[in-house]
């Protein structure tokens, strides 16, 4: 073969998109090949031996180019070609992810009093996403089960699936779909979505923060996310409230929503 060369990331995925031009010291083209899924450059046309510049580029990388020297054998090992995220970011490898509810957490706090503060747990819930190729076309969808809410105090929680709030017999789902990603500096990204909530559905802005990807006990991958939004509730149909004598509101007018996701690289979840 005359060119080979493998195509990675900082963290060692494999670019499997990545493309290899090669061109000879007047800037001519020569040579243009293109990774296999293994991020692995295979190519077999005769090169005249000597010095040509080899140019690596791939959607979402920041392109890199080296000096290749073909041998009188006719071959050029570029080796290992490790290729930056642009802006400086390492994120999942492409392709579909699972969350995993077990290692995840969804949590609604309100204001409560004017004073101090309380938290909502969403004990059920899933769903999935796709990381593009071009990073600002990935994709997720998630479903929560509105009647899951647990805030540990069992009144309280049954106030909460009533019609006054979540009404969850008539809505017992809680969805969102992504309908875009902006960067948003180093390693955080703004989620464009839509949130179903209470039968309403409304444009939600979700603040992201990639925490990493690694191997996990069970032979998977996993990468890791810290999300959270605010909410009207108003927005949403849920307008009950009660007023103490003082004028101050019992539950505040906008919940914060913090999410914690781990999610497994694949269509489905390890069996245990």
């Amino acid at each position: 073969m005359a060119l080979s060369a493998r195509v990675r990331t900082r963290d060692g995925w494999a670019v499997s998109h990545a493309v290899v031009t090669v061109t000879d010291m007047s800037g001519i083209q020569v040579l243009r090949a293109e990774a296999d899924a293994e991020g692995r450059v295979k190519d077999t046309t005769p090169l005249e031996p000597g010095p040509y510049t080899a140019i690596v580029t791939a959607l979402g990388y920041a392109p890199t180019a080296s000096t290749a020297l073909v041998t009188a054998s006719g071959r050029a090992e570029l080796g290992q070609v490790v290729l930056a995220r642009q802006g400086g970011v390492e994120l999942p490898p492409p392709g579909p992810w699972t969350i995993d509810p077990a290692h995840s957490s969804v949590v609604a706090v309100a204001q409560h009093l004017g004073l101090s503060s309380v938290q909502g747990r969403f004990t059920e819930f899933g769903g999935r996403f796709e990381v593009a190729r071009d990073t600002v076309r990935s994709r997720v969808e998630a479903v929560i089960q509105a009647a899951s809410i647990d805030t540990g105090n069992s009144m309280r929680d049954d106030h909460l699936r009533s019609p006054d709030f979540l009404d969850t017999e008539q809505y017992p789902t809680i969805t969102y779909r992504s309908t875009g990603l902006t960067p948003a500096g180093g390693d955080r990204w703004t989620v464009h979505g839509r949130l179903g909530l209470h039968g309403v559905v409304r444009p939600v802005d979700l603040d992201l923060n990639y925490l990493g990807t690694g191997p996990d006990l069970w032979g998977g991958i996993r990468a890791a996310f810290r999300a959270s939004t605010e909410l009207r509730r108003e927005d949403f149909a849920m307008r009950y409230n009660q007023i103490l004598q003082a004028g101050i509101a019992a539950i505040g007018a906008t919940l914060r929503v913090e999410l914690n996701i781990q999610a497994v690289q694949g269509e489905e979840l390890p069996q245990p």
